[in-house]
């Protein structure tokens, strides 16, 4: 296998790499993907939501040992379900209870067991690249303290909670290329502490995770406030600068560049290359909304690439309020504002990416771009892929100014390539493809 390729012509040389160049578009959806997007039922999404949204309360705080109210039985029916579920996987899917004391904290004021419920779905070829998927199935009211109130949840986060579980069932049947996690994690009202303690977990065991998504607040697309409803449209908020950069990678991309570059917003490129026809997802440059935040910023601390799902426009009376009718206005987090139909159509948006992502080769590692010489050219290194199916690479790149990809140029199976065009004017990535066609998100480059 060749190790190095070069595209240098004479005369208008980056014009030459423009023109050869095709592009920077994903793959067709393939035959699996849609019969998996065929597959996931509004109908057991809206069975799933009534049936959290009956447990009364699921304050982090509530009854663990009640066998039909509280955030034990809710955690309890979740195991059932996935466990049952992964019957049908052929010994593939497991389920664990993973559970740890929370100490006394300022939402918490007794020390507290907090327990994420966690389908893993091995991966049949490369089971060490992992993609993790979560809903917080916690619940509260105006009072984030108040653990006894009914704290329907419907909304915020039991819809989530629905994506995973209804993914966690269609895929149950697969065999991905890598492994997936599909997790109901707690204590998220309280304090992110389920997916923080979730996402530690796999930093101590040196866990591969390429990607990382949080499904909080994906009910409808209609807020019930008299705006337009939005059902085709689903916020994918990611960051630019990691939130673990250290000071000398800050330093050294303040002198190069990439602060739309980071692992995350790569992410957040790739789901919108892949969303299904029928979804409009729309990207926000933010690491989430104002001053605000959900589990992904657990994973994004350690270091993974992750981002964060929710609806389009948020109704505030029906999020941590208590339920009651104030003036004529219902407040309260309830089922009746759920759209059921617009959660299923969420959850194919999360099956799109993961299948994408998961059947194809994992994203380059290693990218850098030799800077020891100063040049016109660009030359690009990255550390060769394992992949058994692995065709190939692609280097990508785009104006300075553009939001997303604009060219790509397949270089082959190779792992350092020259391109005569400055490192000076466009930014570049490189991505990953199999031999079906299946293309990873681009790394971008380090010097």
């Amino acid at each position: 296998m060749s190790t190095r390729r070069t595209f240098l012509v004479a005369g208008a040389a980056t014009a030459a790499a423009v023109a050869a160049s095709t592009p920077a578009r994903a793959a067709a959806p393939d035959r699996e993907l849609r019969r998996i997007l065929r597959e996931i039922d509004p109908a057991r999404v809206e069975a799933i939501v009534r049936r959290l949204v009956s447990f009364g309360t699921r304050h982090t705080l509530s009854a663990q040992d009640d066998p039909v109210r509280g955030i034990g039985a809710a955690r309890d029916w979740i195991f059932a379900e996935l466990e049952r579920h992964a019957t049908a996987s052929d010994g593939r899917m497991t389920v664990e209870q993973q559970s740890f004391v929370q100490p006394v904290s300022p939402r918490v004021p007794v020390p507290t067991r907090i327990t994420n419920v966690v389908a893993t779905l091995r991966g049949s070829v490369t089971p060490e690249r992992i993609y993790v998927v979560t809903g917080h199935y916690d619940s509260r009211v105006t009072d984030v303290m108040d653990a006894v109130k009914d704290a329907p949840g419907a909304d915020d986060d039991a819809s989530g909670v629905a994506v995973i579980m209804e993914l966690a069932r269609v895929f149950a049947t697969r065999r991905p290329e890598a492994t997936l996690v599909f997790a109901a994690v707690a204590g998220e009202e309280q304090g992110l502490y389920g997916s923080d303690h979730m996402a530690q977990a796999y930093k101590d065991a040196g866990a591969d995770i390429q990607a990382m998504f949080s499904n909080d607040i994906v009910g409808t697309g209609n807020a019930h406030d008299g705006t337009r409803n939005d059902p085709r449209t689903v916020r994918l908020f990611v960051e630019g600068v990691p939130t673990s950069e250290t000071p000398a990678e800050a330093t050294t991309r303040k002198s190069t560049g990439g602060e739309n570059d980071g692992p995350s917003r790569q992410l957040g490129r790739f789901v919108k290359d892949v969303e299904p026809d029928e979804m409009n997802v729309r990207i926000v440059w933010r690491r989430d909304r104002y001053l605000r935040g959900s589990d992904h910023i657990s994973f994004l601390l350690r270091g993974y690439p992750a981002a964060r799902f929710t609806e389009p426009r948020e109704n505030f009376n029906h999020e941590h309020q208590d339920v009651r009718v104030e003036n004529g206005v219902q407040y309260g987090d309830l089922p009746e504002f759920c759209d059921f139909g617009y959660i299923a159509r969420v959850a194919r948006v999360n099956a799109a990416a993961l299948w994408s992502l998961a059947q194809a080769p994992g994203t380059p590692k290693g990218v850098v771009i030799d800077a020891t010489q100063l040049t016109n050219t660009t030359t690009l290194r990255w550390q060769p892929g394992t992949e058994p199916d692995l065709a190939g690479y692609e280097v990508v790149w785009r104006e300075t100014t553009a939001p997303d990809w604009q060219h790509s140029l397949p270089v082959g199976n190779v792992s350092t390539v020259t391109v005569d065009l400055s490192k000076d004017n466009v930014l570049f990535g490189v991505r990953a493809v199999d031999t079906t066609g299946h293309r990873s998100p681009a790394a971008a480059p380090k010097p």
